[in-house]
C-alpha cells in the first residue's frame, strides 16, 4: 500500500549523479512534513519523507507493524530508484531506520549512512503498556488551545512556537465527537509502542550508523546495554534536549546529513 510521501529540496531529475537521496522517516504520532523545517536547511538536498501507516495522509488501514512500514518504504525507494541513500529517523522512526537498513542490504541501492534520532525500540513492555493505555485514555482535545498545551507538556516545552504553530494548523483535525485529535489512527498509535516493546535490531555491519541518543529523556528510549553492543561502525552522539531532537537540535541533524553526504 502506498505510502504518502512528502518530497523536499531538488526534483528527482536534478540530483547530481551520485549524490544520496535522504530517507527521512518521523516518529509516533508525527508525519513526514515534519522534516520540512530540516529541509529549509539543507535546500541543496533531495528528501523524501513519507507519512506512515495509520499517520498524516497515508492510509488508516492495517496492518501497521514494522514490517508492513517497511514494506511502504521499500516501495519508496523503489520508485524513486535512487543509487545511494542516507537513511534519517527519529523514535519509532528510528528503529525503521535500521530495519529498512538490513532490508536493503541485498538490494540494488547503496546505504550510505543511517542516522537514528533517539531511536525508540527495545522498549520494557511494561512500560509500553502504560505508557500506550495512558495515551489511549488523552487521545484528543477540547480545542487547540488544550491541543497545545498537551504538546508543550509532552516534550515539546522548548520546540519553537513556529513549530508548533504549523503542528497545530496541518495535522491537527476535528473527530466525530467534536473535539480535536492529530492526524493519526488510534489503533496504529496503540500498535506502535507494541511494535517497539520488540527487541531491537542493531545497525548493519559496514553501515556508518550515527545514533544520537537525547539526554533529558528519562527513562532513555536507547538502553545502555544496547549502546554497550554496538559495533565498530556505530558512532554514538549525545545531545542536551528533550526527545524531539530533529526540532531541539537542528544544526547538528542538518551537520550529519551533510557529512554522510558529502
Amino acid at each position: 500500500m502506498t505510502l504518502f510521501t512528502h518530497a523536499f529540496g531538488p526534483a528527482r531529475h536534478e540530483v547530481p549523479t551520485g549524490t544520496p537521496t535522504v530517507l527521512a522517516i518521523h516518529g509516533l504520532t508525527g508525519h513526514g512534513d515534519r522534516w520540512r523545517f530540516l529541509a529549509a536547511d539543507l535546500p541543496e538536498v533531495r528528501i523524501l519523507a513519507p507519512d506512515l501507516r495509520g499517520h498524516g495522509q497515508s492510509p488508516f488501514t492495517p496492518p501497521w507493524s514494522f514490517e508492513a512500514n517497511l514494506d511502504g518504504l521499500e516501495d519508496i525507494v523503489a520508485i524513486e530508484d535512487p543509487t545511494e541513500l542516507v537513511i534519517v529517523g527519529h523514535s519509532f522512526g528510528g528503529a525503521l531506520a535500521m530495519r529498512l537498513a538490513h532490508r536493503l542490504a541485498a538490494s540494488a541501492v547503496r546505504v550510505r549512512a543511517v542516522i537514528a534520532l533517539d531511536p525508540a525500540q527495545g522498549l520494557d513492555p511494561q512500560r509500553a503498556l502504560e505508557v500506550s493505555t495512558l495515551s489511549l485514555e488523552h487521545w484528543d482535545y477540547a480545542d487547540a488551545d488544550a491541543a497545545r498545551s498537551a504538546k508543550r507538556a509532552e516534550g515539546w516545552a522548548l520546540v519553537p512556537e513556529y513549530i508548533l504553530e504549523h503542528e497545530i494548523t496541518t495535522h491537527l483535525v476535528p473527530n466525530s465527537a467534536g473535539r480535536v485529535q492529530w492526524r493519526v489512527s488510534a489503533p496504529a498509535a496503540a500498535t506502535a509502542w507494541s511494535e517497539m516493546a520488540r527487541p531491537a535490531v542493531a545497525a548493519p555491519e559496514g553501515v556508518p550508523t550515527t545514533i544520537v541518543v537525547a539526554d533529558r529523556v528519562d527513562p532513555p528510549f536507547i538502553s545502555e546495554q544496547f549502546l554497550a553492543d554496538c559495533g565498530p561502525d556505530v558512532t554514538v552522539l549525545h545531545a542536551d534536549c528533550e526527545h524531539m531532537v530533529p526540532f531541539l537540535e537542528p544544526g547538528l541533524v542538518a551537520r550529519l546529513i551533510r557529512e554522510a553526504i558529502w
